[in-house]
């Protein structure tokens, strides 16, 4: 009984419904590019709150250092990390996006062969200095995740809100906010995003919509595991289906990038 309380309480982290998939891919990439290193991925989660993109990785063996403003999501991160054995690869610093490229007592920069930014951009200060910065400690060769929130989606609940004059709004407004009281400080278009990882040295490898129909399906309706299966069925191949995917994912609520350091 002790042992099935430990293993319990040592099963990595499962992530939900609205991360799964960028999760998904984040696992494949890390196992991929750890074969060809032949070590575990140095990983930068910068924005990483209380664990759910680290946990994972560092379960799966990586070292992962994530920098979050949050104390209390900092200290949330620590309990989950000791909760699923990952406390020695899980490594909490308080900071920013500003404080990410400072050299450490050394002098030296750390540098990451995987960065991840997911959520974030959107309320930074200014998402160009944050790209650079996170741009300046990826190794040569490593991989830039970024998770930004999409215009195109918000626009689109809101018409169906009837809240016409707001989503006209975010599809006219440079930082597509629908006015001085939206919530969300800033969101993105494909082409914009990928046009700032170009300026910064980096070159977008994979670009998709994610949560295409998750965040439209009421959760009434996804209340078994075979319900999520297939909604995460659907949602992969709405992502990637060679004649719909760009259509479908410019309606997913974030998008996913990959970019490389040449």
């Amino acid at each position: 009984m002790a042992d099935d309380r430990a293993r319990t309480r040592r099963a990595p982290a499962q992530p939900g419904l609205r991360t799964v998939a960028v999760q998904a891919a984040l696992d494949a990439l890390a196992e991929r590019r750890s074969a060809e290193l032949g070590r575990p991925l140095r990983v930068l989660d910068v924005g990483g709150g209380t664990g759910g993109t680290a946990v994972p990785l560092a379960a799966a063996g990586h070292d992962v250092t994530v920098v979050d403003p949050s104390p209390d999501a900092l200290a949330s991160l620590r309990r989950r990390a000791a909760e699923t054995g990952t406390s020695a690869r899980v490594h909490p610093v308080q900071g920013d996006t500003d404080t990410v490229a400072q050299p450490g007592p050394d002098g030296e920069r750390a540098s990451y062969d995987l960065v991840c930014l997911h959520g974030t951009l959107e309320v930074v200060d200014d998402p160009a200095t944050a790209v650079a910065n996170l741009a300046a400690v990826l190794a040569p060769g490593g991989t830039f995740s970024l998770v930004v929130a999409q215009r195109l989606p918000a626009a689109l609940a809101r018409a169906l809100a009837g809240q016409f004059a707001r989503a006209q709004a975010i599809l006219e407004r440079p930082d597509g906010r629908w006015g001085d009281d939206d919530p969300a400080p800033r969101r993105f278009d494909e082409s914009g995003v990928l046009e700032l990882l170009a300026a910064h040295g980096l070159t977008p490898v994979d670009s998709h919509g994610v949560r295409i129909f998750s965040d439209l399906v009421p959760s009434a309706l996804v209340d078994s595991e075979a319900d999520r299966t297939a909604l995460l069925s659907l949602e992969a191949v709405a992502s990637t289906h060679p004649t719909h995917a760009a259509l479908l994912g410019a309606l997913g609520s974030v998008r996913h990038v990959l970019a490389t350091r040449d």
